[in-house]
């Protein structure tokens, strides 16, 4: 069945399965409830068009309802993750356009940086390659990276004129790094080598480029099998503790915490514990 984002079949819970969603403009594939992007356009190193933009924006934010996806691995096919803006499809356009046409588009690119960070689910990125400018921000905006030595991440907005304040670049990264590391690959555009980025905390680790995505999903599907209700409610402490002091996020964990202590999966966890079995988490 066709699924059309936006759209959702609803389920009780308002919940809705992406199992079966076919996309347009890039790979996607769930298996043992691990969705699977890969943006397929090998031949020009993997680059964003409007249409994939749009389409990554939907589809996470569906992911955010999906009940048969507990983790989503991104990729890029061939020896490259991405190359950011595709010139011909997206920066000649661009520059044709005027400020409101422009605005919704910065808008928009965003919007997928947005609905990555809100989806419950946990997000590894699997980069190989060429990692550059809209392709590095979705690297950065996945909660965990696995690439390679061969990697090159590149944050090459300054190099074609424009800010390196791109899809909340300047939010993100040097949370990751840190903020002087960060304001080197931002101003001055380089590529950041797979050593380097693991070094800085860029890449949670390192693979070989014949087992990159192969780690990634093993990963995944590690995360995918534990309390997902959890893993969401980690993932959403990440997220809206940034702008918090300490004692305000003292106080949002225990709350959360309190939330977690009430689902079946802590229960499940604490008899199969007492029963020295390893417990089978089912994500309620």
């Amino acid at each position: 069945m066709k699924y059309l984002p936006g759209q959702p079949q609803q389920l009780p819970g308002n919940r809705n399965s992406l199992a079966d969603y076919q996309a347009e403009n890039f790979l996607y594939t769930v298996n043992d409830s691990v969705a699977t992007i890969t943006l397929n356009r090998p031949e020009r190193k993997n680059p964003l068009t409007f249409e994939s933009y749009a389409e990554l924006r939907e589809l996470f934010r569906a992911l955010a309802y999906a009940d048969d996806v507990k983790a989503i691995v991104v990729t890029g096919a061939g020896d490259n993750f991405c190359s950011g803006g595709d010139v011909h499809d997206i920066i000649g356009p661009l520059t044709r356009l005027d400020m409101p046409g422009l605005l919704a588009f910065t808008r928009m690119t965003g919007d997928v940086v947005k609905a990555m960070r809100a989806c419950p689910q946990p997000v590894i990125a699997a980069v190989d390659g060429i990692c550059a400018g809209a392709g590095a921000i979705l690297a950065l905006s996945s909660d965990i990276r696995f690439g390679t030595v061969r990697s090159k991440t590149a944050f090459l907005f300054t190099r074609v004129g424009l800010a390196g304040c791109d899809m909340g670049a300047c939010a993100l990264l040097p949370r990751v790094i840190g903020q002087g590391r960060a304001a080197d690959l931002l101003y001055s555009g380089r590529a950041m080598s797979g050593e380097e980025g693991e070094r800085w905390g860029f890449f949670n680790r390192l693979s070989s480029p014949e087992q990159v995505l192969a780690d990634a999903t093993a990963y995944a599907k590690d995360l995918a099998e534990g309390p997902n209700f959890a893993h969401g409610m980690t993932k959403k402490m990440l997220q809206q503790e940034w702008n918090m002091g300490v004692d305000e996020a003292i106080e949002a964990e225990a709350q959360a915490q309190a939330i977690c202590m009430m689902s079946n999966d802590f229960h499940r966890a604490y008899h199969a514990f007492a029963a020295k079995q390893k417990p089978v988490f089912e994500g309620d």
